[in-house]
């Protein structure tokens, strides 16, 4: 069953000093459970189609489809509850909230779903552990480096196990380690849960990481293929 599966799909940005194109005809279909990456230069429009994957933004024509219902037909308060229900986000800006301590960061996605204080503080506690940031918990987000500040991010958009995880360039200020090591606890989601995830990315090296990559270039889907894994057997 496919996940997600987008028809046509236009954005023009209207509010600039000229109409700017970032999507054209984009057709595209992904599979519960895939493992993709999204890959393309800066400007390439990866970031605004990752973005209507999230439900952070609409499409200016096409139609899109997440669980084979229509997006479009949704109210906004249905938007707010599946962001929040379904969809975990690691944003390249972040957007931690700076008065909160790192933990708080971490726990405020399951305050929303009604997680209670003790569960909901363990389960941040180990995924900091998990990023390898734990010893910060009580800091806020400006005292920490940037680094850090990314893997603070991935562990809030594990905390409610979503069933779609989009992550926007998640290693981008990592050391090549805990790059590998944020992949892999990405890969372990997907397999154990059976999660989708996608990652927008500009380094091949993390996109051939995953199983599958999409090209994006112009605005336009220009390629979309396989990665083969040889040396990777079933154990790993």
């Amino acid at each position: 069953m496919n996940v997600i599966e987008l028809r046509g799909i236009g954005k023009t940005f209207t509010d600039r000093a000229e109409p700017t194109m970032a999507l054209q005809g984009v057709d595209l279909a992904i599979a519960a459970g895939e493992f993709v990456s999204i890959i393309g230069p800066s400007g390439s429009g990866k970031s605004t189609l990752m973005n209507i994957l999230g439900l952070l933004d609409v499409p200016s024509e096409g139609e899109y489809l997440l669980d084979g219902v229509v997006v479009a037909s949704y109210r906004d308060r249905e938007l707010a509850r599946l962001r929040r229900e379904k969809i975990g986000f690691v944003f390249q800006s972040f957007n931690l909230l700076p008065r909160l301590t790192v933990q708080a960061n971490v726990e405020l996605p399951l305050i929303y779903a009604g997680v209670g204080a003790k569960q909901r503080r363990a389960r941040a506690a180990s995924l900091l552990k998990l990023v390898g940031i734990d010893h910060r918990s009580t800091y806020r987000p400006n005292q920490i480096s940037g680094g850090q500040t990314q893997r603070v991010a991935i562990a809030r958009a594990l905390a409610n196990n979503p069933s779609l995880l989009l992550a926007d360039e998640p290693t981008g200020n990592l050391d090549t380690k805990t790059s590998a090591d944020i992949i892999g606890e990405l890969r372990r989601l997907n397999r154990e849960t059976g999660a989708t995830v996608i990652i927008v990315t500009h380094n091949p090296d993390i996109a051939h990481e995953t199983d599958r990559i999409i090209t994006v270039r112009d605005g336009r889907v220009v390629s979309d293929s396989a990665v083969k894994h040889s040396s990777r057997t079933k154990e790993d």
